[in-house]
Formats: C-alpha cells, structure tokens, sequence
C-alpha cells in the first residue's frame, strides 16, 4: 500500500484494493461505542388525549414486562406527527435509594419504586 490517508487505509482495510476477500487478521485496534439510547414510535387509534394515555400507559408497561431494556420513564405520548408536543407518561420523581417513581405522571399520594412491595416516598397523605 502507497497511500496512508485515511479514505484509502479504509479502502484497504474492506478489500476494495486487494481484489475483495477480508480485511487482514491484524488491525489496529477498534474504539468501542457505548449504548446509545433511541426511540420507538408506535401509532394506535385512541378517541382523546385521556384515552390515547391510557392506551400508550398499557403498551408501556407491557412492553416492559416483556423487554427489561425498554424504560418506562422515557416513555411519552403525542399527537401522530407531532412528536413536539410530546407528554411524559410515567412520574419519574427521584426517589431516596435513587429510584425513580414508575407510576403514571400526575399521580395523587405517594410515589412508588417499581417492583413487588416497592418503596414509597414522599407527602402522599397531606392534601
């Protein structure tokens, strides 16, 4: 190989110089990426706002039962194709132990942790 630059070394790296076949055994060595976070977008039919919360609340914590990986507390509701004006549906409140609260956003009472006997925090009986 003549040229160094990077366009070529990629070029000889993927095979286009040598004819196709592999890049060879010995490469420098490659920077990892880390996760990166996106989002699914799921349209559905609802007759309001009020309806299409509950419904997307359902697909949430379905998915999340289903798919660990899936985070309720990113989760958010919108008019179809105005992803602008998107609503939070889950609380979110950061807890004691550092756990956000999973129930759904503006809920009367105590914040909740997720999971079976959760902890509970917060003013929930003062009002």
């Amino acid at each position: 190989m003549q040229d160094n630059r990077p366009a070529p070394w990629r070029r000889w790296m993927t095979g286009a110089l040598r004819g196709g076949g592999d890049p060879p055994l010995i490469t420098s060595a490659r920077r990892l990426v880390p996760d990166r976070c996106y989002t699914a977008h799921l349209g559905f039919t609802a007759g309001d706002l009020a309806a299409a919360r509950e419904t997307a609340v359902g697909y949430a914590e379905a998915l999340s039962l289903l798919r660990p990986e899936v985070a309720l507390g990113a989760a958010a509701v919108s008019p179809a194709g105005d992803w602008r004006r998107a609503e939070r549906l889950f609380c979110g409140a950061l807890g004691p132990d550092g756990e956000r609260c999973v129930d759904v956003a503006g809920h009367p009472g105590f914040h909740h942790a997720p999971g079976p006997g959760g902890l509970g925090w917060g003013d929930g009986d003062v009002g």
